[in-house]
């Protein structure tokens, strides 16, 4: 059973979130703050985490960047009151997966999480000859894996699944529009500047192993191009 934590200093939204999502067969553990939640965390891991942003003791993106430091995989929901898009983006460049405003219909949460989780699935099979190579990159779609130049990118789902339809063929231009249909399949709800804020986290990860890498260009007006 997979197992959800869920952070939120109201107590009638963990009650009722937590009571629906068990009733969908997911184990739920609920936290009051952040700083209970990064505790926990580190000591026995989520498989994916829906946290509130305004909390005491740690607020949500605070809590977003800690758990991104160790653990990139694990898919991360946000919540919260404030419905400005500038607070979209910044849960979403800190490493969020997904975003959802108060007030919201709990059958939408659902949604959203099975959808999280559905990017999550990997195929177990280990078998690297379904591997793809273009130039220093290697692409493992079977493992949500990809390599620079030997070494090891830690990405998230969404970020490796448009890192995926980038590469699918170099030197084309991938639109914002599939660029989204790659990364969230079945979400109406994803903006361009969500897209934006992937390929920019995109960046900075390669530019954390190779400082000269360039090879995602903005295409303006149409979108990204992958250059060999």
């Amino acid at each position: 059973m997979k197992r959800i934590a869920l952070v939120d200093d109201e107590e009638g939204i963990r009650e009722t979130l937590s009571y629906a999502l068990k009733r969908e067969g997911y184990l739920v553990e609920t936290h009051r703050n952040g700083q209970e939640a990064w505790e926990s965390f580190r000591q026995n891991p989520a498989d994916l985490m829906i946290l509130d942003i305004m909390m005491p003791r740690m607020d949500g993106l605070e809590l977003c960047r800690k758990i991104r430091s160790i653990n990139e995989a694990i898919p991360l929901m946000f919540l919260s009151s404030r419905d400005e898009e500038i607070d979209r983006v910044l849960g979403l460049e800190i490493g969020g997966d997904d975003y959802l405003c108060k007030p919201f219909s709990v059958r939408e949460l659902i949604a959203r999480v099975k959808v999280l989780f559905k990017r999550s699935l990997q195929n177990p099979s280990e078998d690297s000859s379904d591997s793809r190579s273009t130039g220093n990159l290697t692409i493992f779609p079977s493992r949500y894996e990809a390599l620079w130049k030997g070494e090891v990118l830690p990405l998230t789902i969404t970020e490796f699944r448009m890192l995926e339809a980038l590469t699918e063929n170099p030197g084309t231009v991938c639109s914002r529009q599939q660029l989204t249909d790659a990364a969230f399949p079945l979400d109406n709800y994803v903006s361009d500047r969500s897209v934006d804020s992937h390929i920019k986290r995109l960046r900075k990860k390669f530019h954390l192993r190779d400082e000269s890498f360039d090879s995602i260009e903005t295409v303006y007006g149409a979108g990204y191009r992958y250059r060999q």
